[in-house]
């Protein structure tokens, strides 16, 4: 094992709301730490688009921040890995020049793509993955869709950026239908009528988590702020190299990445929750395991939204501080977190948020803590999806933004009944990443091995019985929140489409 205390690692995420930095010795201490964020724009119900150039306009503002902040020389940092969303769809030239922008992870347009293609192959794709989104690009945007020459992640078209040259990851193509030994699956591509798109993947070269993917080249050295010849050690998906910097290394453990978005995830031996439809493995992210996943489309974001919009600018720690005073049941305000449609368990995109139980008596602080308690109940019930499996949850590891608020901390662990462990790292993708990278320098021999050593824990909220009990009675109501009111959803859907 190498011993050098003066290797710097680099962990780059690229999230829903921003670039975040972050600099790690070996150990997975961190040294410095800047985040910018960028615009999404939103300009239809269900759509969510970024800019691609200017996540790396932001990617060279952050780096130079935290090189600046810290001190630190450039020629110090020994390799960079960058993580990023996935099925965030890139329509690009061979020179990397976007022709339309990105449509996220989180944009669910192609709803009817993908229940077309359950219709035909009995095969379960979310509208957020590639293949439903490449259809609906083909039939609305046709002659863009020819004039694309690559089709492509957040995290491939960065790597292209970095290094000049185009590949693909295998972390980010599980749901693409892609397997590392058995390619894609045409039989998807084909019922949508788009089996042309296959060719234009970058798939000529694929490498996994925590490969040397290349060095930085002169023309991204010189933007970044770092230098040419720095060594690139493959990503991944935000979520999955969350799970590295979270600890979750072997099976019996379940990490919760939060951000825009919650994402519950657990390594298998066997894939567990939908084998059908998306490559959740084999070896995506850690060789010999399979990785189940489960998540909520809203969640931070739905915060995010709110204090901007409804809180007189006010910051989320004072609207913690004011809202810890509210009463479990946020006053008789429940919140349905389906803001941008249902990812699990019912993978509906046909369905919207709603607030109940609004009077005038309500304050800020009710809607503040309803969201709170919202999004708590939806994590509850993707945890559920696993308990339905055979996997019992007695913890949770937990981290991304949310992750800073310890009431927030609370009330997950007491409607869940479970203690949550947040890591001393709540940045847990930038970590994951600075372990991809020391997996790569051969300071680790394996990820399993550098998660142990880098991960750490800061804090476990216990949960409190008497609160639990109470928030059963609320969960049972948002249960039946969704099969009460679906049909009624869906033709209000239906209607304003039309209008």
């Amino acid at each position: 094992m190498m011993n050098n205390d003066q290797t710097i690692l680099m962990g780059i995420d690229g999230g829903t709301g921003g670039i975040r930095v972050g600099l790690y010795d070996i150990e997975g201490h961190c040294l410095g730490f800047s985040s910018r964020s960028y615009e999404t724009k939103f300009p239809k119900p269900g759509y969510a688009m970024q800019d691609p150039n200017e996540w790396w306009d932001t990617m060279a503002v952050s780096i130079k921040d935290v090189l600046n902040t810290t001190g630190i020389d450039k020629h110090a940092i020994s390799a960079l890995a960058f993580d990023s969303t996935c099925t965030s769809v890139v329509f690009a030239r061979k020179d990397g020049t976007p022709l339309y922008p990105c449509i996220i992870w989180m944009d669910v347009r192609a709803a009817k793509e993908a229940e077309e293609l359950l219709d035909k192959t009995g095969e379960f794709y979310s509208p957020e993955w590639m293949p439903p989104k490449l259809a609906w690009f083909k039939r609305n945007e046709r002659k863009l869709y020819d004039e694309t020459e690559v089709f492509c992640e957040y995290q491939d078209w960065i790597t292209n950026k970095m290094t000049g040259k185009w590949c693909m990851n295998n972390n980010t193509a599980c749901n693409w239908g892609y397997s590392i030994y058995d390619g894609f699956s045409s039989k998807i591509y084909e019922a949508l009528h788009i089996e042309d798109a296959i060719g234009r993947f970058p798939s000529k070269e694929v490498y996994r988590v925590g490969e040397l993917v290349g060095t930085l080249n002169k023309e991204a050295a010189d933007h970044l702020g770092l230098y040419e010849g720095l060594k690139i050690a493959q990503g991944g998906v935000d979520s999955s190299i969350g799970l590295l910097g979270m600890g979750v290394n072997r099976p019996g453990r379940i990490g919760m990445i939060t951000g825009s978005s919650n994402l519950a995830m657990a390594l298998n031996e066997s894939p567990l929750l939908n084998p059908h439809g998306s490559n959740n493995g084999p070896d995506n992210l850690i060789r010999g395991y399979y990785t189940d996943y489960v998540g909520q489309s809203a969640s931070g974001s739905i915060l995010s939204w709110y204090v901007k919009n409804f809180c007189e600018g006010l910051s989320y720690k004072q609207m913690d501080e004011l809202a810890k005073d509210v009463p479990i049941g946020s006053n008789g305000i429940l919140l349905l977190d389906y803001f941008q449609g249902n990812k699990h368990p019912y993978h509906d995109a046909r369905t919207r948020g709603m607030f109940y139980g609004l009077s005038l008596s309500h304050k800020k602080e009710d809607l503040y803590r309803s969201i709170l308690e919202g999004v708590a109940f939806g994590s509850e019930s993707i945890l559920d999806t696993f308990r339905e499996h055979g996997v019992e949850v007695k913890e949770m590891n937990m981290a991304g933004g949310s992750a800073r608020s310890p009431l927030w901390m609370q009330i997950h662990a007491d409607v869940s009944d479970i203690v949550i462990n947040v890591p001393e790292d709540v940045n847990a993708p930038n970590l994951g990443c600075a372990i991809a990278c020391a997996v790569m320098l051969k300071i680790y021999p394996d990820l399993v091995t550098a998660v142990d050593h880098m991960v750490r824990y800061k804090h476990s909220y216990h949960p409190d019985p008497e609160a639990h009990v109470r928030y059963r009675k609320i969960y049972e109501l948002y249960k039946s929140f969704y099969p009460s009111t679906k049909d009624w959803m869906h033709e209000h859907s239906d209607v304003y489409e039309k209008l």
